[in-house]
């Protein structure tokens, strides 16, 4: 499960609209993905994220709302620094 880990980061990751991060819990990702139209997501998860090795289930989540680079950091930070 690593070795497809760590393939779906590298694909997910390379991708200058898409961010991954790991998390505990029933799933191992979060990705965000930044689109010009929100329909566009389903082009994002369908064609890309769904074809990656490793990827058996996807669930969307859309937030209408822009937030700063700032803030998305903070929202994923546990606060060790």
């Amino acid at each position: 499960a690593t070795s497809a880990f760590t393939k779906t980061m590298a694909v997910i990751t390379g991708s200058p609209y898409l961010r991954a991060r790991p998390v505990t819990g029933q799933i191992d990702l979060i990705v965000l993905v930044r689109v010009r139209h929100h329909e566009d997501v389903a082009g994002v998860v369908a064609d890309r994220i769904n074809k990656v090795p490793g990827v058996t289930d996807t669930e969307t989540h859309i937030a209408f709302r822009t937030h700063s680079r700032h803030d998305l950091e903070a929202a994923f930070s546990l606060g060790l620094d």
